[in-house]
């Protein structure tokens, strides 16, 4: 390198990141710009993302990848450095040995931020340790039809919920700040509105009202947008017809405009190329190109044919040369202040002191503990151990190591280079029960779920990408089931282990029902029929419907995918190693027929179920059971006539009545009485939680600021209505668990 190269000024670290950006934007043609837009796959042609089309981003590399990337971009005229992303959702996804959490789901069960910032802080520190820069996570879609496939995704039903614990990993994601070696970028996704499908069916039209993104599915992201979210990530979806990547309003007049927000836009995958050969909104590559270009979009993921599209927009008059460089700033700005001019961040030395730490690998079995919820117990558990002889743990979930992981996790296919995590890392939940439970452990499989065929009309999309295969149900086996029910009957505990596999669930893997597939319910059937007590432990990663014989088990679990120590921790909560604490982020159906259950719907119809069933979910948002009982009384309101800029302060006084130590979450929701327009039911507004020994008794103080008693009225403004609020606290949403207290907004 010259002395003159090493004296020019976006090379100086000494300057700002403003200067430096604006010298460097200087010196680049217009092929280099439209090239650091581009996010390119790097199982692809590298040497051809780099040195032809100079791609500002790559994802999906490899440890050998990411060595040859950074060479590649040695050979280039200005040697940019690349920003390297990749799908880190519940851990470092992909790389062989990482921490793999549960899915953010299950964590979402936790209602813990804290907890979620810890599990945020630790994947960053393996991530970035391995060269890799960006992590497209947390999600903030509200899941609300069961249905969909990105359920697992999600952190469930509710608005508060969803926000507080994604700005909490984004908190933990980015460290103290970019320049930090081991803060990666965030990236909220999928912006906006992308999970209200049609029929659950995975980037469908979402029909929805500007007044309903704002009265739901905005708040999150705005939260986390106040937050220092570095970056956005767009869904696939058409709104009003609109593409989200061209969505003017969204793009430009609220995220940019009232938020204010200077971070970087980055679509989902092929979403420019989308718009051609999918949603045909775009008649060529070239239209499409200056279309998410005027949009406000920076970085364009996988969409390779933008670099000859953009250039042509330029020739043909679409687009100035200069269109380019607020874009080409935005990423500039990001490289800079993550330093990679100075330090490119490639992999460390001694990885295996940081990719799956031991350290890493004990906040594991912390969050999988956290995770599960404890939905039925008839008081079998925890299982006494002078009480059982023989364990049967059947299903075919009990030993699938991968399935315990979920999506996003190397066994998930995403990835061409990872078949699965290592086995010896994961313990299933047969491994589980056979390290701690002091009894004999048999194992019976008793079912298969499905398999998975191709789809007859190829196997890959117009833009080369894999179609999901096409799920086949296994029938009943007489064989597997009669061997379970062999083990069942000689024993003293079914520990029955059901849910979903990879097929069933994941980006473009809806499902038309909820209810389990293959032989499962079979096997239920047969154990329960046996008259030996059955745990049914739902390893699932949405809720699914439960067969009518399940009302007669002993007890139900939910686990979700709880990652590497999920079967350690649920075989601590079997044998009472560990108090169940979970509460569900997310309602249960009774039906798919029920769609959608969440919980904070809008009042007002003929009736409150239907002509055949009910409309109350099976368990509700909220709702999780302990080994012990507490028992709320004596809510009270310091003060019951409010300005609209006080904060209300009640008490309630909260006691465990039983034997077990409890974690109670203790949900505060709020009930706008009458309201100008229609709105919801009530709605979580605040939670907190408190550890209580046996006998305990404690006074919890709650502090609500009236601002956040809001609603969105019919000009689509948030407001706070003067009138009559009700104060609902308890352990769950459902009314009848709730105490109330009223007070009025002046």
């Amino acid at each position: 390198m010259s002395s003159e190269t090493l004296t020019l000024p976006y090379l100086d670290p000494s300057l700002s990141t403003v200067e430096r950006v604006a010298d460097l934007l200087a010196r680049m043609t217009l092929e280099e710009k439209v090239g650091q837009m581009l996010q390119l796959d790097a199982r692809d042609d590298l040497d051809d993302h780099i040195l032809r089309r100079h791609a500002g981003s790559i994802l999906h590399t490899s440890p050998e990848r990411i060595v040859r990337a950074s060479e590649l971009t040695a050979q280039t005229r200005l040697r940019i450095p690349l920003l390297v992303g990749e799908d880190c959702i519940h851990g470092h996804s992909f790389w062989p040995g990482a921490t793999i959490y549960p899915t953010q789901l299950a964590m979402a069960a936790s209602w813990d931020p804290h907890l979620l910032k810890r599990v945020a802080r630790a994947t960053a520190v393996e991530v970035a340790a391995t060269g890799i820069h960006w992590t497209f996570s947390p999600v903030l879609c509200i899941a609300r039809d069961l249905r969909w496939g990105r359920v697992n995704e999600t952190f469930g039903e509710d608005p508060h919920l969803i926000g507080e614990l994604a700005a909490a990993m984004v908190r933990g994601y980015q460290g103290s700040g970019l320049s930090d070696p081991t803060a990666i970028l965030a990236t909220a996704k999928h912006f906006a509105g992308y999970s209200e499908t049609q029929g659950g069916r995975d980037a469908s039209e979402a029909d929805i009202s500007r007044r309903k993104l704002r009265s739901w599915f905005l708040p999150p992201f705005e939260r986390v947008a106040r937050e220092g979210c570095r970056s956005f990530m767009l869904g696939y979806q058409t709104m009003d017809g609109v593409p989200i990547t061209t969505n003017d309003w969204l793009l430009s007049d609220v995220l940019r405009g009232e938020w204010a927000y200077t971070g970087t836009l980055i679509t989902d995958w092929d979403n420019v190329g989308r718009m051609v050969w999918e949603q045909h909104v775009q008649p060529d590559y070239a239209h499409a190109a200056a279309a998410a270009v005027q949009a406000g979009n920076d970085m364009i993921m996988t969409t390779p044919g933008f670099f000859e599209g953009a250039l042509d927009a330029v020739s043909r008059g679409l687009l100035t040369e200069h269109a380019f460089d607020r874009a080409v700033g935005r990423i500039l700005t990001l490289k800079f202040d993550l330093g990679l001019f100075e330090n490119p961040r490639l992999p460390q030395d001694g990885l295996d002191k940081v990719v799956g730490s031991a350290e890493h690998a004990a906040l594991n079995l912390e969050v999988a503990r956290r995770s599960i919820v404890l939905l039925e117990n008839d008081g079998l558990l925890p299982l006494a151990a002078s009480s059982q002889t023989r364990i049967a743990v059947v299903g075919p979930l009990a030993d699938d190591a991968q399935e315990h992981l979920g999506d996003w996790a190397g066994g998930s296919g995403q990835a061409g280079w990872l078949d699965g995590q290592p086995r010896e890392l994961i313990t299933t939940v047969l491994d589980g029960l056979r390290q701690i439970a002091p009894w004999e452990v048999v194992h019976a499989r008793g079912a298969d779920i499905c398999n998975l065929e191709q789809d007859p009309r190829g196997a890959t999309f117009p833009d080369g990408q894999p179609r999901p295969p096409v799920v086949r149900a296994c029938p009943p086996d007489e064989e597997l089931v009669a061997e379970a029910v062999a083990a069942a009957s000689d024993a003293d505990v079914v520990v029955a282990v059901v849910g979903d596999r990879i097929g069933l669930y994941g980006e473009g893997r809806s499902t038309a029902t909820l209810e389990l597939i293959g032989g499962q319910i079979a096997l239920l059937d047969a154990l329960i029929e046996t008259g030996t007590p059955v745990v049914v432990v739902l390893l699932a990663s949405k809720p699914l419907v439960l067969p009518p014989s399940v009302d007669r088990a002993a007890a139900v679990l939910w686990v979700a995918n709880p990652g590497m120590k999920g079967g350690r921790a649920i075989a601590e909560i079997l044998t009472g190693a560990v108090e169940p604490t979970g509460r569900l982020p997310i309602s249960f159906a009774r039906h798919a027929g029920q769609q959608p259950t969440y919980y904070n719907q809008i009042r007002g119809q003929h009736g409150d179920r239907y002509a055949d069933l009910t409309q109350s979910p099976a368990w509700a948002f909220g709702e999780g059971r302990s080994y012990t009982t507490v028992q709320y009384r004596d809510l009270v309101i310091e003060q019951t006539a409010l300005a609209a800029s006080g904060t209300v302060v009640a008490h309630v006084t909260v006691a465990n009545t039983g034997e077990r130590p409890a974690l109670e979450t203790i949900q505060v929701y709020v009930r706008d009485v009458v309201t100008s327009v229609s709105w919801a039911e009530k709605e979580l507004k605040t939670f907190q939680q408190v550890h209580l020994a046996p006998g305990d008794v404690e006074r919890v103080r709650i502090d609500l600021p009236v601002a956040a008693c809001t609603i969105v009225d019919a000009a689509g403004g948030r407001v706070v209505e003067a009138g009559e609020f009700e104060l609902l606290v308890g352990p769950s949403s459902r009314d009848e668990r709730l105490l109330r207290a009223s007070f009025e907004v002046r």
